[in-house]
């Protein structure tokens, strides 16, 4: 796009009135007179359209006090607030021109018999809404996984090893302290023998 239509784009409506040529319109526009601001409603029949784009305009045509009146509007002009029809015409001409001429009733064009007043809109930029992009969580790490798995091998393999032990020793502890039980018996079998016989020989 070139530079010049991309800041043209920038500058057009996001929607702008449907407007015919022989319908009568109300247009608010803006005025400034100092500091202050108001809006002016401009009454009359739509005569021609021309030009395209940013630079499109469309000229509307009253009867002032007996004194005819056109002004020319554009249709992006942020000084043109809205466009409201009021009555549809007929018309089989894209310029009336010829309304310049006539005086009275006969300066106005016929109205359309039924026809619905509908304010339409043409939408020519849409509204972009920025979508949040959704967070994407950071995977997780394999390293960590990992870890996880080699601590508890190892701790399996400690306890496995300590059961083992516990096993090999407790025959071999079993077998000691039943040794040192028979030879305490043993001990006082031997300290009681000398006592009794003592006994036996001071009875006789």
């Amino acid at each position: 796009m070139d530079i010049i239509k991309s800041i043209e784009h920038e500058q057009l409506k996001n929607k702008v009135p449907v407007l015919s040529v022989g319908n009568t319109v109300k247009v608010y526009a803006k005025i400034k007179e100092g500091n202050r601001e108001r809006i002016q409603v401009f009454e009359g029949i739509i005569i021609k359209k021309q030009g395209g784009g940013l630079n499109e305009t469309f000229t509307v045509r009253k009867i002032s006090y007996g004194v005819g009146v056109e002004k020319t509007f554009l249709v992006h002009s942020p000084n043109v607030e809205k466009v409201e029809v009021v009555r549809v015409g007929k018309a089989r001409r894209a310029k009336l021109y010829y309304l310049r001429d006539r005086v009275g009733k006969a300066s106005k064009t016929r109205e359309k018999v039924g026809a619905r007043i509908e304010d339409k809109e043409i939408v020519i930029k849409e509204d972009l809404v920025e979508e949040e992009a959704p967070e994407v969580s950071a995977p997780e790490e394999a390293p960590a996984i990992e870890t996880t798995e080699v601590t508890t091998q190892e701790v399996v393999d400690t306890v496995k090893e300590e059961v083992v032990e516990d096993v090999k020793e407790a025959p071999v502890e079993e077998a000691a302290t039943e040794k040192e039980e028979v030879k305490e018996e043993v001990k006082e079998e031997v300290k009681e023998e000398p006592v009794q016989e003592e006994k036996t020989e001071e009875t006789k």
